[in-house]
């Protein structure tokens, strides 16, 4: 089954983001298993969590009219987050997968957003965690995810959010609402 889904990721993907979605693929599955969730819907979401990542925009711009995709404002000027939103209309209207969890967790790997389902939290977090990332601070996150889902979630998406604040862009409310979601919990 897997092996389909490589092909069609090989033609559309530049052999660094492939071997990204393979790395994810991985990461994800790992950290399934930490919380039960289903290693084999890990994999899938992990593996195609970019799909759309190196289409052009014009192709993003169909996927959206096409399929009924109403960009706010931020995400118009956001184009880092297009894949997310195409990458899930392309896995079900195109790929022809219609699990609402692997949809769900492609289309909000980017920006987090509240009452994540765990299929959802885990492509997020191995999507920063994953053995090709070398970002600043990938070694804390990698130590974070180990000892704590909760922990790691709320290091990640402070780290979104300064990076973003700092770059002086726009935070997407997802985000910020994931958030103040993941602090008020810890809280508790």
């Amino acid at each position: 089954m897997y092996d389909k889904y490589k092909k069609i990721l090989q033609s559309r993907l530049d052999e660094k983001r492939y071997n990204h979605s393979l790395c994810v693929a991985d990461e994800a599955v790992r950290l399934a298993q930490k919380i039960g969730v289903d290693t084999e819907k890990a994999y899938l979401a992990g593996l195609l969590h970019d799909i759309t990542k190196n289409a052009p925009r014009e192709e993003h711009l169909q996927i959206f009219s096409q399929f009924g995709i109403i960009l706010n404002d931020i995400e118009k000027n956001a184009h880092k987050l297009w894949h997310a939103m195409s990458g899930a209309a392309y896995i079900e209207h195109i790929l022809g997968l219609s699990d609402p969890e692997i949809l769900d967790a492609v289309r909000f790997h980017t920006t987090a957003k509240t009452n994540m389902s765990p299929l959802c939290l885990v492509l997020y977090l191995a999507d920063f965690t994953s053995s090709d990332r070398d970002y600043p601070d990938v070694d804390v996150m990698r130590r974070l995810v180990d000892k704590s889902f909760s922990e790691a979630l709320i290091y990640a998406l402070q780290y979104t959010i300064k990076d973003l604040a700092d770059q002086k862009k726009a935070i997407h409310f997802d985000t910020l609402s994931a958030f103040n979601e993941a602090v008020s919990m810890e809280e508790k």
